[in-house]
């Protein structure tokens, strides 16, 4: 594994973390909140963001505006039965949902789940760095490398390993900063 493919993969961790944590309620409308929430749709279930546009026209609110409008109750079942604590409202041909406040047990929940979502991205690192690890010393068993490239490269690695892990907590940080601020 090179240097190169290293990083890719460490940062492929971070993003899938980031994508996670968009998906957390902070008291804000954020389309990513409902864009991935399956609608039973055409005999099939699809992502919402397949079915409809989903924009956040003010601050705690969700207008989702489907293409086919046979879809619209379809739509609101998903939400409700999407275990995100939302309650959608049918408007004509649209579905609003507003995005209650959240109260103070719901906050402590929501710092769980990014803690998990934290440790998860950590053993996703810890398993890059093993890989790489395992993939230098078969250099080094295979005589492709000397021992001071394993050394120099076991010290690259665990470079970029710590500072993919600073990165994720300062992202675990703010994300926390913003699920406690009222």
């Amino acid at each position: 594994m090179t240097g190169q493919e290293r990083i890719k993969k460490l940062e492929a961790c971070v993003e899938s973390f980031r994508r996670e944590l968009a998906k957390l309620r902070v008291g804000r409308a954020n389309v990513s909140l409902v864009e991935d929430i399956t609608v039973s749709a055409y005999e099939n279930t699809l992502p919402l963001k397949e079915v409809a546009s989903i924009s956040a026209p003010e601050a705690r609110s969700l207008l989702i505006a489907p293409w086919d409008k046979s879809l619209v109750q379809a739509i609101e079942k998903a939400i409700r039965d999407s275990n995100l604590g939302l309650d959608p409202v049918v408007d004509g041909e649209r579905v609003r949902v507003t995005v209650p406040a959240l109260t103070e047990e719901r906050r402590g929940d929501l710092v769980k789940i990014l803690n998990q979502e934290a440790e998860k991205v950590r053993v996703c690192v810890r398993q890059v760095r093993e890989d790489a690890m395992k993939d230098i010393d078969n250099q080094e068993a295979k005589g492709e490398i000397s021992e001071d490239d394993k050394f120099r490269e076991r010290e690259g690695t665990q470079e970029d390993v710590d500072a993919h892990n600073k990165i994720i907590e300062e992202i675990r940080t703010n994300k926390e900063a913003d699920i406690t601020t009222l």
